[in-house]
């Protein structure tokens, strides 16, 4: 799988092209050294940057493996950043039934950002094109990033098994969520996301350059709210999912209008509903009775 939309490839963080010489990246791997190094004044996250870029071009080795995965390059074989196709099954164990089209939204906001981006009358032959992709404005980007993360979940979501039911991309009054789960460890309301850089938290928030001045958890939970007054139903926990790069451990952000807030890196996803949270859970209502009310509640975006 490529980079997320919004990673600088090894190249940009180095400031080269990706047509550069050995010598040319070895001079620009020097240079970005003295530049970032925290002593001479730079940022410890850029400096440890760079240390990773080189890890993955600084060889002809490494160079040549990071190029042959696909990373810069999106060829019919190899379809980059466009939907995948579904997996075959590989055993016979039940799966979560689920419904709705997780990351349907995104992408159809991509593809309409993308082309109003290239203007009218441009033809795009293929708009998941690793370079075209890297050469687009943040905005349409992070459209497309969000649309990953979101399928990404989907498939971790499905493997919960019988007893869980998922929606996806559920509209409310207030916004969209982008999964709900309702199984043995409570009612969940879910936002995937990948803003592209670390993500920490601050409170009940998150925080962090590459989140800017959003406030998921808190969206979230507005959106929870107006879903449940809608369904007559209440969130046992709200989570919100990133790459594990971005957040490498699961972080308990507190009760949240009456709901447990997570933030939850994407690998462990399925880990963390299925164990649930210690002392939450339906609050005794029938598992029948919470999904026959979701499901008559339930519009998707």
């Amino acid at each position: 799988m490529p980079d997320s939309p919004l990673a600088a490839s090894p190249y940009e963080v180095l400031g080269v092209a990706p047509t550069a010489s050995e010598a040319e990246l070895r001079r620009a791997y020097r240079k970005r050294l003295r530049e970032t190094h925290p002593d001479a004044g730079g940022r410890a996250d850029e400096f440890h940057a760079v240390q990773d870029a080189w890890e993955l071009v600084g060889s002809p080795e490494a160079r040549a493996a990071y190029d042959a995965r696909g990373l810069r390059v999106s060829t019919p074989e190899r379809p980059a950043y466009a939907p995948q196709a579904p997996r075959a099954r590989t055993d016979s164990r039940p799966q979560a039934r689920s419904s709705g089209h997780p990351g349907g939204w995104y992408r159809e906001r991509y593809l309409a950002e993308l082309r109003e981006w290239a203007g009218r009358g441009v033809e795009i032959p293929d708009p998941y094109d690793v370079a075209l992709v890297r050469s687009a404005p943040r905005q349409v980007k992070h459209l497309l990033a969000a649309a990953i993360a979101e399928e990404r979940s989907a498939r971790e979501l499905t493997m919960l098994g019988i007893g869980y039911s998922v929606w996806h991309d559920v509209a409310t009054r207030a916004g969209k969520i982008d999964h709900i789960v309702l199984g043995p460890s409570g009612l969940w309301a879910l936002l995937s996301e990948d803003w592209g850089g670390e993500v920490r938290t601050k409170g009940s928030e998150l925080v962090g350059p590459a989140v800017g001045g959003e406030k998921p958890v808190h969206e979230l939970s507005v959106r929870a709210r107006a879903f449940g007054r809608e369904a007559r139903v209440k969130f046992s926990a709200i989570g919100v999912v990133v790459p594990d790069a971005d957040a490498p451990s699961v972080v308990d952000l507190g009760s949240l209008r009456g709901s447990r807030a997570l933030l939850i890196p994407q690998p462990q996803l399925a880990h963390v509903v299925r164990t649930g949270i210690p002392g939450v859970g339906t609050g005794g209502t029938d598992l029948f009775e919470l999904r026959s009310r979701i499901q008559a509640a339930v519009r998707f975006a």
